[in-house]
């Protein structure tokens, strides 16, 4: 079982990794280059993962 303090800071911790994804993903979407492009795609869905993983311990 979690502490208090633990959940909190899980839920903390899921909000940053939430605006991770959205503020990658919108980077991706807004730049020309190739590259950079494929760098924000990679770490978009390398924060989507550590909120799913966030969230499985909070269930």
């Amino acid at each position: 079982m979690l502490s208090v303090r633990e959940l909190s800071f899980l839920e903390e911790q899921l909000t940053v990794e939430k605006v991770q994804v959205k503020k990658y993903t919108a980077y991706a979407h807004i730049t020309k280059d190739p590259q950079i492009k494929v760098k924000c795609e990679q770490l978009a869905a390398k924060h989507q993962s550590h909120f799913d993983r966030l969230r499985a311990l909070l269930q």
